[in-house]
């Protein structure tokens, strides 16, 4: 957290792209997949396309990554189609070299050989997901095993933390959802807090501040 996210170009299944400049002033969502017709990755790419307008609206762009080619890519679509009532509506890239999995920390620098003979099994550790800001700083990392469905609800809710905290110095308390208080930084004097909070703030203990976000 905190790194440039490594550029790379890549296919997808909208293109080929600069992965930087695709991003561009927008904040982004990469999430990766052990390898395509995957059961419960199934559900997760349907699920991301159902609630995409919801990234939309927050300036964010989703984006896939699987090991295989992408003409498998685009069977499975139909797949999570007639099985998600929804299909892939962002793009999802081809990673037959593994090379964005590498770049990414998700599979080891050794790694060869044909994508396609390798078992989801084998790539268990491509079930990240990316947060990157539009400074393309990456700014969350969660990683899932394969038995466990990733909640793309609590993706969003971190993006609605981690915009506010980037437009105004604060943080937000566990289970915060927007509308909640939130927590002065600890970067902000209290005579700066006075100034910006001219009604005052909650304070349960000393080092700590609740106001209404700003």
């Amino acid at each position: 957290i905190g790194d440039t996210a490594p550029n790379f170009r890549a296919q997808t299944t909208e293109g080929e792209i600069d992965f930087h400049e695709w991003i561009g002033d927008s904040w982004a969502v990469l999430f990766s997949h052990p390898r395509d017709f995957t059961p419960v990755c199934t559900t997760e790419l349907g699920y991301m396309a159902s609630i995409k307008p919801e990234f939309d609206a927050r300036g964010t762009k989703i984006i896939a990554i699987s090991t295989d080619p992408i003409d498998n890519h685009g069977r499975w679509a139909q797949d999570i189609a007639s099985s998600q009532g929804t299909a892939p509506n962002y793009p999802i890239i081809g990673d037959t070299d593994h090379s964005v999995a590498k770049a990414y920390g998700m599979l080891p620098s050794d790694v060869e050989g044909e994508s396609t003979s390798r078992t989801p099994a084998q790539n268990a550790t491509l079930r990240n997901v990316f947060v990157i800001g539009p400074d393309k700083k990456v700014r969350l990392v969660l990683i899932y095993p394969m038995t466990t469905g990733r909640n793309f609800d609590e993706v969003l809710r971190v993006i609605d933390s981690l915009q506010l905290t980037a437009r105004s110095q604060v943080a937000t308390p566990a289970q915060w959802r927007q509308g909640d208080k939130v927590i002065i930084a600890g970067s902000v004097s209290d005579d700066q807090a006075r100034e910006r909070y001219p009604d005052g703030w909650e304070s349960p203990l000393p080092y700590l501040r609740i106001v209404d976000a700003p």
